[in-house]
């Protein structure tokens, strides 16, 4: 008989044939097992509408984290950004049941600390301990979910201020949490955060480290699970055995012909089982 099982997995990006063989490869379960999703569930692949409407039929068996791609779908639908060239969310905007899909992705969590694991899309500044960033993540949700979402959206774009304060108050406080748990892959010692720069750890900027890297990060006694970071993929966590800095990095770039990922989890302490679909290279993505 099989027992519950705790799946982590990578950005999906809309690549919905691929979740769903690598949802078959786990037998995953609704009824049985939890999937943590850890955002990007949208764009850039081809079926983003289906991605969203597998994720939300799943109930409470897929938590899925918001990411920088989910956010801007929100900020397109309320006019405040227009698509990219690359973007290919429209199928999403044209749907039916569009409101419904939105309104349940606007309800979506900024960051999880269950199983004895931290999950972000993308980072966790140094400065900030697990109970800071929920906290934190908490009020980027509450501004979500609240009767001025446009007024959110609208002032959530933009890379500055780059370093966290505790005292940063209004639009600045929200804009700097959202881009630390959904865009920062870089960050200097005292949290001062660096967007323009994609590649692998070795492309780190002068005088800026991978956020995980940072001495003296506040959650590096605990695992943490993120994605948003394809550069790494998940064989920097030494093939499944082990982890990076005490992190699990999971976007396997699928959308760009890579594999998609899931963690199987072992226990509280950090162990795992890493497990991979392999995603079609022939699709057309937009560059």
């Amino acid at each position: 008989m099989n027992t519950m099982a705790l799946y982590f997995i990578g950005d999906v990006q809309g690549c919905n044939e691929p979740l769903q063989r690598l949802l078959r490869k786990l037998d995953f379960s609704a009824s049985r097992d939890t999937l943590y999703v850890l955002g990007d569930l949208v764009n850039r692949g081809p079926d983003s509408l289906a991605v969203l409407r597998s994720l939300k039929s799943l109930g409470d068996a897929a938590q899925c984290l918001l990411g920088n791609h989910d956010l801007n779908l929100l900020g397109i639908r309320h006019g405040l950004r227009k698509p990219h060239r690359s973007d290919t969310v429209q199928q999403v905007l044209d749907a039916p049941d569009c409101e419904v899909l939105l309104d349940w992705l606007r309800h979506r969590r900024m960051a999880i600390h269950e199983h004895g694991w931290l999950m972000v899309h993308a980072g966790v500044l140094p400065q900030w301990s697990a109970a800071q960033t929920m906290a934190l993540a908490g009020e980027v949700e509450q501004a979500l979910r609240g009767p001025d979402l446009a007024g959110f959206l609208k002032g959530m774009y933009g890379n500055t201020p780059a370093q966290w304060q505790d005292t940063l108050a209004g639009t600045e406080r929200l804009r700097v949490i959202v881009n630390a748990l959904t865009r920062m892959r870089f960050c200097t010692a005292d949290g001062a955060m660096e967007f323009a720069t994609t590649g692998g750890t070795q492309t780190a900027p002068p005088g800026y480290l991978p956020w995980f890297d940072v001495p003296g990060r506040k959650t590096a006694g605990l695992p943490v699970a993120f994605g948003h970071w394809s550069a790494l993929g998940a064989g920097t966590a030494a093939g499944g055995a082990g982890l990076l800095c005490n992190t699990l990095p999971l976007d396997t770039g699928c959308v760009w012909g890579g594999c998609l990922s899931a963690a199987r989890l072992r226990n509280t302490a950090g162990q795992f089982e890493l497990i991979s679909v392999q995603c079609d290279r022939s699709q057309k993505f937009p560059s």
